[in-house]
């Protein structure tokens, strides 16, 4: 396999950097003589070429050691592993002790290709640059011969993906930290972490030998230090308090909270009004410091008050509000406008006595300077506030840069924010529309907008603004490049879309939309479980997405079964206003068996702004067949023809069919999934939408075979198979599985149907791999595992509605699938009725389930 590609650009991209050293080589080379030991490492070399292969690496640089680029982490750990356990056997083949350090990390690089002359002369034909190279040659250099060390980025993301390295590997691997390092010249300290195999690894503590790394210990455990450091406070102390007298220092915690009040708007302008409150949210949030409560947390506290939502906040209800969250302080921005300029005033409020603690100003001449001088008062005030100078610098961009210069811009992207975190996706679309007429340059609205068009399922329409952000990105702060650029790892390379996510959740814990979407990533691949606490974090009121993030964490604890905390966190999100989580509260009383309950909360048309299907398989949940078809029609007439969604939804429409006895008309749409989804594949706008109709014709080919047609399945698995790296994708790669193991179900070999079903056995498997490995079982007469199967499909009909599958298209299939197994799961308990099970498959599932056909 090939290993990282680059795409000829400055941009930076995310990877995961390996450095090696071969220790004592100059020794090794002085023993064996320059003959044998060319041949040595002519043995070496092999060994590389053949690891870099495996594991998907890309050789930058070698001499004495190697510089490798990976896509990610557990490929790169991958390598080094194996790279360990190989020297051993070919230094004692030469008689020598072959041992090597290594450090691994995972940050931005930068790459560019040397011209052919440049080459001929000796460069390199790749170079690659940025931070991520020198923490990796730091990490090499601290480690023991035969070592690994790993930053906790690298470990946290590798150390999840341990089972990818091979059942016997990752089994046997030893973890371990380090504590935490300072390296010189970094500002922060960092955590570091060994990876080794049972028996081969020593696990001995870093041995820094370069002066340019040192354990971070407490004073107490170096009594040096705390001599020296005692006698240079003595000698300056005096001279200090003499010379400069700071105001006190105010007692405010890293990463405490403050609530933003309303502003006080004395200019008449009532542009300023929204601009001003989301310039601050702006500014402020580019600190990893200082985190602002929510317009959603504060609105949750109104009511719990019972006060308006929409009540003023000024100094006194701000200031309530605060005490209630345990917030640690109250912002009270002001404006005012005196002989043409304009003062903005920051106060600083202590909520507990209601006295002011400091007070940021800044003016300009005109309500152009409003920008820039609510970023100089907000910047004065992060500092006041105990935020370090270079992180000030390193984490800060100007408003006006990072935002947009225009006052009418920042109040349609408020707005935008606004309705978007309420669910209403369509009139989020247009207000970051608007300010993007107003500024085209406005790159945080370009992201909104691709962030709003995916959430409606027409990303392609998106796309345009996502490209356009990218080429806006060094205007961003660096939290928000690091957001643009986990995006667009989702959008171009879905299949690392969950270690991009996790490295910034990583970096930035109080960022809730990287926690929410860790979620939503692990969601993708059934990782229910993993994807709950990161649901969990970003569901909190402080979140300005919260309420999109409780309907997240309500489906997930649905897949697991999850009844109480399910419905918990739907009818919060439901509170909101979220007319997606009405119909997820819908499908968790159908779940229950409450069908008229689920119809009487199921959302009015009006209120959908998007495609659902939920609604055919609660139609197909009850046995109201002709119902389900009907609406099944309904919802693709209403979706249109063309894009994505429209092609999700003919899988419906097929089920309602299948589900009938309809197998003509449920073959019809069939092939028009495979024909349009293929074609989707073959030419796709982005690699997401490509992943989703890669699952799409995926699906279909499964139903086309429950139909008796093998040829749609053929098709699809001669198409991807010309896809490697997207057949290497969950869950693309899993379903493939399911569609070979019911080929070779239908040829008769329902043992290697089991074989090749048992390849994707981790518990995140698909309801319909569940399905096929049932039929295998009662096809080689293991009633036992049968039996078995049928139960514990018929006890998941949570996970039969919220499994993603294609975006959910594929759900009225689970579902039906989930009472059917109730049904098989009955007749097994009879001896001998496994006959009687068997020959049920064929018929179609209204026969076999019964039930009304009206509506």
């Amino acid at each position: 396999m090939e290993g990282p590609t680059y795409p000829g650009s400055d941009a930076p991209q995310l990877r995961t950097i390996l450095m090696t050293d071969l220790c004592d080589s100059t020794a090794v080379v002085e023993r064996l003589g320059d003959i044998t030991a060319a041949s040595l490492f002519r043995e070496h070399d092999q060994l590389v070429l053949r690891l870099q292969q495996q594991w998907r690496g890309r050789l930058i640089d070698r001499s004495d050691g190697l510089l490798l680029v990976f896509e990610r982490p557990v490929d790169g750990l991958g390598f080094a592993l194996d790279y360990q356990r190989s020297l051993g056997p070919l230094g004692r083949a030469h008689g020598v002790q072959l041992r090597a350090r290594a450090g691994l990390h995972v940050g931005e690089v930068v790459s560019w290709a040397n011209d052919e002359e440049a080459v001929r002369h000796g460069a390199k034909p790749l170079e690659i640059s940025g931070l991520a190279k020198p923490l990796a040659a730091r990490l090499m250099a601290l480690a023991n011969p035969g070592q690994i060390l790993l930053s906790h980025v690298a470990e946290t993301l590798a150390r999840r993906a341990a089972s990818e390295l091979g059942p016997g590997l990752g089994r046997a691997l030893v973890w371990k930290s380090h504590g935490r390092w300072h390296f010189k010249g970094l500002p922060e300290p960092l955590e570091i972490h060994e990876a080794g195999e049972e028996g081969i690894a020593d696990m001995a503590p870093p041995r820094p030998a370069d002066g340019k790394a040192r354990r971070d210990l407490p004073l107490w455990r170096r009594p040096a230090a705390v001599l020296a450091q005692c006698t240079a406070v003595l000698a300056l102390g005096l001279v200090l308090y003499l010379t400069t007298r700071t105001e006190p220092a105010i007692a405010f915690a890293e990463r405490g909270w403050v609530v933003l009040a309303d502003l006080d708007n004395n200019t008449g302008q009532a542009v300023l009004d929204d601009a001003v409150g989301q310039a601050l949210r702006l500014s402020l949030g580019q600190s990893r410091h200082v985190n602002v409560v929510s317009d959603t947390k504060v609105r949750d506290t109104l009511a719990r008050m019972r006060r308006p939502a929409d009540a003023a906040v000024d100094r006194a209800l701000a200031a309530e509000i605060a005490v209630r969250d345990g917030a640690w302080g109250v912002v009270l921005p002001s404006v005012s406008e005196v002989d043409g300029r304009v003062h903005v005033v920051l106060e600083l409020i202590d909520p507990q006595s209601r006295d002011v603690i400091y007070v940021a100003r800044a003016e300009g001449a005109g309500m152009e300077s409003v920008l820039a001088s609510i970023d100089a008062a907000a910047t004065d005030l992060r500092e006041r506030l105990g935020e370090a100078r270079p992180a000030l610098r390193r984490d800060s961009r100007p408003l006006p840069q990072v935002a947009t210069a225009s006052l009418d811009a920042l109040r349609a992207y408020a707005l935008g924010q606004e309705a978007y975190a309420q669910g209403s996706f369509l009139q989020a679309v247009a207000s970051y529309e608007r300010a993007v007429s107003l500024d085209p340059d406005f790159a945080l609205a370009h992201i909104g907008l691709a962030r709003a068009y995916n959430t409606l399922d027409r990303l392609p329409e998106g796309m345009p603004h996502l490209r356009r952000a990218q080429a806006l990105r060094g205007s961003l702060g660096a939290r928000d490049q690091m957001y643009l650029d986990a995006w667009a790892v989702q959008v171009d390379d879905p299949g690392r879309a969950v270690d991009a996510w996790m490295l910034m959740a990583r970096t930035y814990p109080d960022f809730f939309p990287a926690q929410a979407n860790v979620a939503y990533a692990l969601e993708v691949q059934n990782q229910h479980e993993d994807a709950i606490p990161f649901a969990t974090r970003a569901a909190v009121p402080q979140s300005e997405f919260g309420p999109l993030s409780l309907e997240l964490l309500g489906r997930l604890h649905l897949a697991r079964g999850e009844r109480a905390p399910a419905r918990e966190a739907l009818e919060a999100a439901g509170r909101h206003g979220l007319p997606t989580a009405q119909a997820w509260l819908a499908v968790w009383h159908a779940v229950g068996d409450d069908f008229a309950a689920a119809e009487s909360v199921w959302p009015a048309d009006g209120q959908l702004r998007q495609t659902l299907f939920d609604r055919v398989s609660i139609y197909l949940d009850q046995r109201k067949w002709e119902a389900a078809r009907a609406e099944a029609a309904r919802v693709q007439l209403r979706v249109g023809q063309a894009g994505p969604r429209a092609r999700q939804a003919m899988m419906p429409v097929a089920v309602a069919a299948w589900a009938m006895g309809d197998h003509g008309a449920a073959l019809a749409q069939v092939e028009g999934m495979v024909a349009s989804g293929l074609a989707a594949v073959a030419e796709p706008d982005n690699a997401m939408d490509q992943r989703d109709d890669a699952v799409l014709v995926l699906y279909a080919a499964i139903l086309g075979q429950r139909l008796g047609d093998q040829q749609p399945a053929r098709r699809v698995l001669q198409a991807l198979e010309k896809e490697p790296r997207l057949a290497g994708m969950q869950p693309v790669s899993s379903l493939m599985a399911v569609v070979r193991a019911r080929q070779a179900l239908a040829s008769g070999d329902a043992h290697q149907a089991l074989a090749l079903l048992d390849t994707i056995r981790d518990g995140t498997e698909s309801i319909q791999a569940r399905v096929a490995r049932i039929e295998a079982s009662l096809a080689i007469g293991d009633d036992k595992a049968a039996s078995a199967g049928t139960t514990w499909l018929a006890g998941r009909r949570g996970l039969a509605y919220a499994e993603y599958g294609c975006a959910w298209c594929q759900q009225g299939l689970n579902v039906v699938d989930a009472r059917l197994a109730a049904a098989h799961a009955d007749a097994l308990r009879d001896p001998g009725a496994a006959t009687k099970v068997v020959s049920r498959l064929a018929l179609p599932p209204a026969r076999v389930l019964g039930g009304a056909t009206g509506s």
